[in-house]
């Protein structure tokens, strides 16, 4: 009866509460910027869409990951950017406005990309039959727990943007309290494995962390694209919104798979680490560049 309840009320309330929060962070004028970056929002989409789920799918392989497990990292490579990929571009001297407008490009997006990426990874890592099938009232009930919330959140944000910024951090406290219990939840049952999930996923997690925000630093250098943006891509590609992958591996009406959380869980915590590493190795090569500069100038 506990369990049901927590999977039947809580996860959609967790899940939308996410996605509510996400909608009171952006505006239209975050989807309108594209115009101003298309061909950096361009290559964060090739390194978010593209090279990221086929990154991620060669660690899966590379470390032998159970079929469980390689399908929660893959939610993850799915997922958008999180919120807090701004501040540390943000510290990192990035171009904050384009991973504002990447998130919010990546977030309209996953409505279609998501379940693809996922379907694919089930087929893939667990064998045919194993995709979730997407019939049409389930898609109606995607829409309506991820789109209902943002198109709400962002109604508020144009219409009362001081109740807005109010609602902004009890609604984040609340989502991860949420999330917390769910998570707990999930761990105590299967309590017995979690020792086993963590050596098994661990060090793979850690190397797609790593390996997401060398892709998203160094393509878009590759291509020529500015520093600043160059990081603002690496840190959105490799910040990921672990609480929305969690959910929806949670989720009764999506995967309901709590084995399948345990991936985005492990890297949620690793990547403020290594968001932390990188952004101070690109800030400190920016600075001796500018020194350099410096010095060079009559």
């Amino acid at each position: 009866m506990q369990a049901n309840i927590l999977t039947a009320v809580l996860m959609p309330l967790a899940l939308g509460i996410i996605m509510l929060g996400l909608g009171l962070s952006l505006t239209l004028q975050d989807f309108k910027r594209v115009i101003l970056y298309p061909r950096a929002v361009l290559v964060g989409l090739l390194c978010q869409m593209i090279l990221l789920p086929g990154v991620c799918a060669l660690v899966a392989h590379a470390f032998g990951l159970p079929p469980e497990l390689a399908v929660g990292l893959m939610l993850l490579s799915a997922s958008p950017g999180g919120a807090t990929a701004n501040l540390f571009s943000h510290l990192a001297r990035g171009d904050v406005a384009l991973n504002i407008t990447l998130t919010a490009v990546n977030s309209a997006l996953t409505l279609f990309t998501l379940p693809l990426i996922i379907n694919l990874s089930m087929t893939h890592f667990m064998g045919e039959g194993r995709a979730v099938p997407m019939q049409f009232g389930k898609i109606i009930q995607v829409f309506a727990i991820v789109l209902g919330p943002v198109s709400l959140g962002m109604l508020v944000r144009s219409r009362r943007p001081g109740v807005a910024m109010k609602l902004d951090k009890p609604i984040r406290l609340m989502s991860v309290l949420f999330l917390a219990t769910l998570i707990g939840a999930a761990v105590y049952q299967d309590r017995s494995n979690v020792t086993t999930y963590f050596r098994q996923v661990g060090a793979a997690a850690l190397a797609f962390n790593v390996a997401s925000m060398l892709v998203g630093y160094f393509v878009p250098l590759l291509l020529r694209l500015p520093k600043r943006q160059a990081v603002a891509i690496g840190m959105e590609i490799g910040i990921h919104n672990g609480m929305l992958a969690i959910a929806i591996a949670l989720s009764p009406t999506l995967l309901a798979n709590p084995t399948m959380a345990i991936p985005p869980a492990i890297y949620s915590i690793l990547m403020y680490f290594t968001a932390a590493a990188f952004g101070f190795l690109v800030s400190r090569e920016h600075s001796r560049a500018r020194d350099e500069e410096a010095r060079t100038l009559p």
